[in-house]
């Protein structure tokens, strides 16, 4: 009891001086996540009704159909066997939902309802009643409603259509009701687990460091490069302020280590500002190759006995440009890279090359990492 009396009279003066802080560093709460306090995702299959014509073509998606007949046996109507259903007005759809962390029953979440058949549109569709279930199979909410779909349409007898957005795809805000709360041990474990967004053993430590200086030594602990463990209160209405108050603290985060990201599929290149470059020598030279034809056609005399003939007249050209070397020096900064890189002039598939060659020749001191 004295423990959790030095913990509230410590909470209490933090909060009161807390506008003094000095404003420096980032957030805790934009650094690192509550190890528990996450959303969860949903997924259900359900119907669309009430289309104009544009819902699952029969003979193409015949699970609309089997759909249908069990939809209609819960209803208490029996079709016969044999009997040929037409879903123009109905489409099979699936139902998704995120459920936000400590969402209670009878709260209300978005949906999102995508086209699972070939149904051409979903505008002025209704779904019907859709069990959302977890990555457990537990039910935890229940789906419908009127769907809002921003796509449009159109198509004409010859074949000719034209489509805006996607009009397979709708949402439904507030379309879905929690029935099932997620439990958690947010309010019950002696201590509360920040996770950090990006792995950093100097800001765990950093992170830990500043809750010790504020709550007193041994509240924090650094597990490794990403949880810090923090001893909390027990009551409900005090952790919550807690975290709060944790969330508010701001640390300086360690330094990204030197990386040069590369995407090879739209060229695009990030350098790090702790990238350098040991002594190396980097030349850059183009050679353009270009062939052109033409046919030169030749006819005989008038009154001759010869044949017409087409002679192909090939033109062939060979540029190189003659670009100069660049010495970089030891430790060479982002900056002077980037100038020498656009004195070269290379394009953005070029830079690739030559930062790739740098790397293999050990002059660059940064992980070259292609996504």
């Amino acid at each position: 009891m004295r423990a959790m009396s030095r913990y509230l009279l410590a909470l209490l003066l933090i909060l009161v001086m807390l506008p003094a802080v000095a404003q420096n560093g980032e957030r805790i709460k934009d650094l690192a996540d509550v190890q528990g306090v996450r959303s969860n995702q949903l997924v259900g299959y359900g119907l669309v009704v009430g289309l104009d014509g544009t819902g699952d073509r029969t003979t193409q998606t015949p699970f609309t159909v089997q759909s249908i007949r069990s939809m209609l046996s819960a209803q208490g109507i029996q079709l016969p066997p044999n009997q040929n259903l037409q879903t123009d007005n109905v489409a099979a759809v699936m139902v998704t939902a995120e459920l936000p962390a400590f969402a209670r029953q009878g709260q209300r979440v978005d949906i999102t309802v995508s086209s699972l058949g070939n149904a051409r549109s979903l505008r002025g569709g209704n779904l019907l009643m859709t069990p959302l279930r977890g990555a457990d199979g537990e039910i935890y909410a229940m789906a419908q409603g009127n769907l809002i779909v921003g796509g449009f349409g159109a198509e004409g007898a010859d074949g000719s259509r034209i489509s805006i957005n996607i009009p397979s795809s709708g949402r439904i805000p507030n379309g879905a009701s929690v029935e099932r709360e997620v439990p958690t041990d947010f309010n019950t474990a002696d201590r509360i687990v920040l996770n950090l967004h990006s792995p950093d053993f100097t800001t765990a430590k950093r992170l830990s460091d500043a809750i010790n200086e504020e709550l007193g030594e041994g509240t924090a602990q650094a597990r490794d490069a990403v949880s810090v463990s923090v001893r909390a209160p027990h009551q409900a209405d005090q952790r919550v302020g807690f975290v709060a108050f944790l969330e508010n603290l701001r640390v300086d985060p360690g330094e990204a280590s030197a990386r040069v990201i590369v995407n090879s599929r739209t060229g695009t290149v990030v350098i790090g500002s702790h990238v350098r470059v040991r002594a190396a020598a980097v030349t850059h030279g183009s050679l353009t190759v270009t062939i052109s034809e033409d046919f030169q056609v030749d006819q005989p005399q008038p009154f001759a006995r010869g044949d017409t003939v087409v002679t192909p007249d090939t033109d062939l050209e060979v540029i190189e440009e003659r670009n100069p070397m660049f010495l970089f020096g030891p430790g060479v900064e982002l900056q002077e890279i980037v100038n020498a890189v656009n004195q070269v002039g290379a394009a953005p598939g070029d830079l690739i090359s030559i930062l790739e060659a740098l790397k293999q020749a050990g002059a660059l001191r940064a992980e070259l990492i292609v996504i």
